[in-house]
């Protein structure tokens, strides 16, 4: 068992007991390890204590995010952001594919490809000349499935294998910045309809630590009547994590299906919740604050 897995069964374990408030010596007896190593484990993972990050997985924390989305949304659409770069949140500039393009299916290209860990558990990632092309979270034993779906989606591009630079891609993806910094921008290229691209980029306008509903948007792309359309762009994502398509949640406030799993969108979620109290924290000690989730 990894770290991530150690992680998921503990938040699996917090969701399904939370009414019970679980200790410490309880959540480290379900992943085999002592209180203190599940302790450091888990504040090494998420930067708050297991308790702390219970009060994130709530559905009362969920629905004042998804208020507090809504509003954020709206502004930075209504400023032309498609992709901003913030302080501690990722800047990804977004190129959509042209129609030539997709009809060549990436004929004449290589794809560097290969499989990568990352603080949600192992991903496939690939990069072509254009940019980060692929990004999707792969189960161990559904490596050459996701590694085929790669090259249904560039029937003539050829793959490369290259684990290493994909591990050094994933790191730069999945790196929290040092406070009052921001991240290098990111190239992200991807294939998609006119409709779905504009869903994509609309996601890239949410900052970490947002949430918002399908039907709100639909609303803030100006098309109010779209909710199942926006629905099936976001489950269509082809780059997870870097398209926050884990950031769009029922309007009940119930954190819903994800593609990559359940409690993967919970880790996702209840993670950036918890990087953006210490972002608002500076010098403050995490562990004592963290109950303070908006």
């Amino acid at each position: 068992m990894n770290d991530y897995d150690r992680i998921a069964r503990i938040i699996r374990y917090l969701d399904q007991h939370r009414t019970e408030q679980p200790d410490l010596a309880t959540l480290a007896k379900t992943v085999g390890l002592s209180p203190f190593h599940c302790h450091r484990l888990f504040r090494a993972w998420a930067g708050i204590t297991p308790k702390d990050f219970l009060q994130c997985l709530t559905l009362e924390h969920a629905q004042t995010l998804l208020r507090q989305g809504h509003s954020v949304l709206n502004t930075a659409l209504a400023s032309g952001l498609s992709g901003p770069g913030r302080l501690h949140d990722l800047c990804v500039n977004l190129e959509a594919a042209t129609p030539g393009e997709l009809k060549s299916g990436g004929a004449g290209w290589i794809l560097r490809a290969g499989f990568a860990d990352s603080p949600f558990g192992a991903c496939l990632v690939a990069e072509n000349p254009r940019g980060i092309c692929h990004l999707s979270f792969v189960e161990p034993e559904d490596g050459a499935t996701a590694l085929a779906e790669l090259q249904a989606a560039w029937p003539r591009a050829r793959i490369l294998r290259d684990d290493l630079a994909a591990t050094h891609l994933a790191e730069r993806i999945f790196l929290r910045p040092p406070a009052n910094a921001a991240l290098p921008p990111l190239r992200a290229y991807v294939r998609g309809t006119a409709f779905q691209i504009r869903v994509w980029r609309a996601l890239l306008a949410l900052p970490s630590g947002s949430l918002t509903s399908y039907g709100r948007l639909a609303a803030a792309i100006g098309q109010p009547r779209a909710a199942r359309s926006i629905g099936n762009a976001v489950a269509q994502n082809p780059l997870a994590f870097l398209i926050p398509c884990h950031r769009v949640i029922r309007e009940t406030g119930i954190v819903g299906n994800y593609r990559w799993g359940t409690v993967r969108k919970r880790a996702l979620l209840a993670w950036e919740s918890a990087s953006a109290l210490a972002a608002a924290m500076p010098g403050e000690d995490a562990e004592h604050n963290a109950s303070r989730c908006p």
